[in-house]
């Protein structure tokens, strides 16, 4: 054990995590010159695409110092808030960090985060300038701005260029120096945290732990705990730059096992494996439950295709612990899900996989947050609101609270004006205004959790020239003043596109969201009113008007009256048809709402 290192990789997003774990894996020679590519670990075709880490990836290096070999246990985290969670679930299985900081763009909101994440767990931080070789690279003020966010002494500060390689030796001699060994029973009863799982569609679920307590052998009867069931480790190994199998895992080491499950309901990430020979008599302390900040209905494009749709999220939440879902049914779209995710590029990404690695397509709806409601005949009682069609009857309602959050940006003192705007516009508080240095400033707001679901990021990236960082955290439940906007099609309500919204922004959101429709649904040959309101009350209209067939172009002259007979034959068919046409909405039209501003 005491030659055993479990750490991960924490930063910002674009920093250079994944750079400096290809490095290492080359320092220990843990690849082959065949293997060699940027960004190894991120095997996903989307994280190559976007050139970011959306999945946590651990993987086993062996690396000599002084005579002796240390085993070295890698996670690479990813560095978007959206993915917060799987950083949580990688700490929990670490007792050190790299700490990794640009030497360009300098300490970043979710750098601040993540480092927090990791103090909590009491992990050891090894703090790293990256991109030193770069020709903007300040590393004697970022080096100040570490000194004062850690405490540590600039001689801790390790300098690194992940790109050319240099400094890499030094941080593998500071991980093996400064990262404590784990502590653990080797004699004791098996404990072993599961911390991510996936799903083989040849093999079943195979779930990634790392054994606290005791040792795991190749064959063993294991119990999960939270479950209760039983099953036999048919495989048990380690993950080299592929699986290895091997007969025994001991503490402190990290490893895979593979028991043919096939059901996604019976493997939970936090659960504990232990023996059913020599059981242990609690479970670890697992992680938080996560809480979902973004709801949006997933529905199958095809009624049918709906049992094959919560199989693929079964599958998906087995790879993405923080994807929550329950089935639902919509009068315009069927029957489908209601998900949770954490943020709005979470929410794109799952769209993706779902199309991508299982082949469904899918319609989503207006993504929307969680309220509270308090009732008149009960105001001690709280009624959920996760979905416009839950809005209870204004009239019966005491009160309604939505959830706030506390953003951090951290921008160019340039931009400071209009990042204040934006938030203001948000419905945003200002709390705090930092000088981080002279030209860095930290933003605090408190805003509704609703305002940045949206579109607000990509608008901060746009009028910050792409330099403003954000991070947020919620921070509980205030009294609003909220209304159902509802969008009707020739007088029928489309469920899915209704939107709870603040009353101060309902009649300019209403307008903007029927103008929108206009343009993206496609002309009929009959009249269709777009119309947004609340409650009874029509607060914008427009109108798409009809498709004219000539159905007079067969008529090359004769009386006038063979025109007029045509012309009235086509009048009485249009007037049946507004009566019984149906609109066909296009898939752009539901998320339309997240495009208004364009």
């Amino acid at each position: 054990m005491k030659n055993i290192r479990n750490f991960c990789i924490i930063a910002h997003i674009d920093h250079g995590k994944s750079t400096l774990a290809d490095r290492l894996l080359e320092a220990t020679s843990s690849v082959t010159d065949r293997q060699k590519q940027d960004q190894l670990l991120d095997d996903m075709d989307l994280e190559r695409e976007r050139g970011i880490t959306i999945k946590s990836h651990a993987v086993q290096m062996y690396y000599e110092k002084d005579g002796e070999q240390y085993t070295i246990n890698l996670i690479d985290t990813p560095g978007h808030v959206d993915f917060s969670y799987e950083v949580s679930r990688s700490i929990a299985a670490c007792e050190g960090a790299l700490l990794i900081v640009d030497a360009a763009q300098g300490i970043q909101a979710q750098t601040i985060s993540n480092l927090y994440l990791a103090l909590e767990h009491d992990l050891e931080i090894i703090p790293i300038l990256n991109k030193i070789d770069l020709p903007s690279a300040n590393p004697e003020e970022i080096g100040d701005q570490i000194i004062d966010l850690i405490g540590c002494k600039r001689e801790d500060i390790l300098l690194a260029s992940a790109k050319t390689g240099k400094g890499v030796p030094e941080i593998l001699d500071a991980i093996i120096e400064r990262v404590p060994a784990p502590e653990g029973d080797p004699n004791g009863p098996l404990q072993a945290l599961i911390f991510d799982s996936d799903y083989n569609p040849f093999r079943g679920i195979e779930a990634m732990f790392k054994v606290v307590n005791g040792s795991i052998k190749k064959g063993e009867r294991v119990k999960f705990m939270s479950t209760g069931k039983q099953y036999d480790a048919d495989e048990i190994g380690v993950n080299l730059i592929k699986q290895f199998p091997s007969k025994e895992i001991k503490t402190g080491d990290v490893g895979y096992i593979i028991s043919g499950i096939k059901d996604a309901k019976e493997v939970k990430v936090g659960d504990t494996i232990t023996s059913v020979e020599r059981p242990a008599s609690e479970q670890i302390d697992g992680f938080e439950e996560v809480k979902p900040m973004v709801f949006s209905g997933i529905y199958p494009v095809e009624t049918e295709e709906f049992e094959e749709l919560r199989n693929s999220l079964e599958k998906l939440q087995l790879n993405d612990a923080s994807l929550t879902f329950e089935a639902e049914t919509s009068a315009a779209l069927g029957f489908g899900f209601r998900c949770g995710f954490l943020g709005m590029l979470h929410m794109e990404i799952i769209q993706e996989r779902l199309e991508r690695e299982f082949d469904m397509t899918v319609i989503t709806t207006v993504p929307n947050v969680s309220y509270k409601s308090y009732l008149k005949s009960d105001p001690d009682r709280t009624v959920w609101v996760q979905n416009p069609t839950d809005f209870p009857d204004p009239t019966q309602m005491e009160r309604m609270e939505e959830p706030f959050i506390r953003a951090q940006i951290i921008t160019s003192a340039d931009f400071v004006g209009p990042v204040m705007n934006l938030c203001i516009g948000k419905r945003g508080i200002l709390t705090n205004q930092t000088y981080l240095t002279s030209d860095r400033v930290e933003l605090s707001f408190d805003m509704p959790l609703a305002e940045i679901v949206f579109d607000f990021y990509d608008r901060l990236k746009t009028i910050s020239k792409g330099y403003a960082s954000f991070d947020y955290h919620p921070i509980g439940y205030r009294e609003s003043h909220l209304v159902k906007v509802d969008v009707m099609l020739n007088g029928d309500p489309i469920d899915a596109l209704s939107a709870l919204i603040h009353r101060d922004n309902a009649y300019d959101i209403g307008k903007k969201m029927c103008l929108k429709l206009k343009e993206l649904i496609p002309r009929q040959q009959f009249m269709i009113a777009i119309q947004a309101g609340i409650g009874n009350k029509i607060i914008a209209r427009e109108t798409l008007s009809a498709l004219r067939k000539d159905v007079t172009a067969k008529c090359y002259g004769g009386d006038i009256s063979r025109k007029r007979k045509l012309l009235e034959k086509q009048k009485a068919g249009k007037k049946r048809m507004r009566q019984l046409g149906n609109v066909e909405i296009p898939q752009s039209a539901f998320l339309a709402v997240l495009k208004l501003n364009d």
